[in-house]
């Protein structure tokens, strides 16, 4: 298995954190679930900056994409930066991951970049712009809120690139490809429910000290993924004609299938 070491270029970026060591391993696999999340999400980027590119999308497009990538390998250090405040190092093991799926069933090059377009930024992104923005303001000011807030500025960007491209390419897509894109839907929303819920166990509950140091209550923070989802994801994929609700009801049988 893979070895990502980020302690040198981490511990250039060591926040302050409070002196909580009832808390200390809590908040260590916290973050350094978050450090391996974060980096591995600059994989995702990349491949997803390669098929609009293939797909003939503007350079300038392609090129935001692809520093997308760059921000979440920053993240990645950020997180490992915590690590290594709290006393840990931020070095772990990590899975090869899931070859980036190509869609080779999808219609054309641009379908198959949106289905990946939409599971990333207008599913997974903007979920996390919601987590991440109700821990942040749970957390007392300070280094670790200010380093909180940084990763989080961008997750806003990558979310709203998402909905902001869908806006201009959906008034673009005929029918039939709305519709497939629907139906692509029932899989990524099985897949993020069974992501979101995996990494936010219902059995996590801190005490009222643990926001300082980003622990969040597990059955808080289900909620709240599935009130966005729900409020937010879903509407407003909706609102391009694209038919979400009943991808989001139908999630069950894509994750049984």
């Amino acid at each position: 298995m893979p070895t990502l070491d980020l302690r040198a270029p981490a511990r250039r970026f060591k926040p302050s954190v409070p002196h909580l060591p009832h808390l200390r391993d809590a908040a260590i696999g916290t973050w350094r679930g978050r450090m391996i999340n974060e980096h591995s999400s600059a994989r995702v980027f990349e491949g997803l900056a390669a098929q609009f590119a293939a797909a003939g999308c503007a350079e300038e497009l392609v090129a935001e994409v692809r520093a997308f990538a760059d921000e979440e390998r920053r993240h990645g250090v950020l997180c490992g930066a915590v690590v290594e405040a709290l006393g840990g190092e931020a070095l772990a093991e990590i899975p090869e991951g899931d070859p980036y799926p190509a869609h080779e069933d999808a219609e054309s090059a641009l379908e198959a970049a949106l289905r990946n377009m939409l599971s990333i930024c207008c599913l997974s992104e903007t979920v996390a712009v919601s987590l991440i923005g109700a821990e942040r303001i749970e957390m007392p000011a300070g280094d670790l809120r200010d380093l909180l807030t940084k990763i989080y500025a961008d997750e806003v960007g990558h979310s709203r690139f998402g909905w902001r491209t869908l806006g201009l390419l959906a008034p673009k897509l005929d029918e039939a490809t709305k519709e497939r894109l629907g139906d692509y839907l029932e899989v990524a929303f099985a897949h993020l429910e069974e992501h979101e819920l995996a990494h936010l166990p219902e059995s996590s509950q801190p005490p009222p000290e643990g926001v300082e140091l980003g622990l969040c209550s597990g059955p808080d923070a289900r909620t709240l993924f599935f009130d966005t989802v729900e409020q937010v994801i879903v509407p407003g994929l909706e609102n391009h004609g694209i038919p979400a609700r009943r991808a989001w009801s139908r999630r069950t049988q894509a994750a049984a299938a």
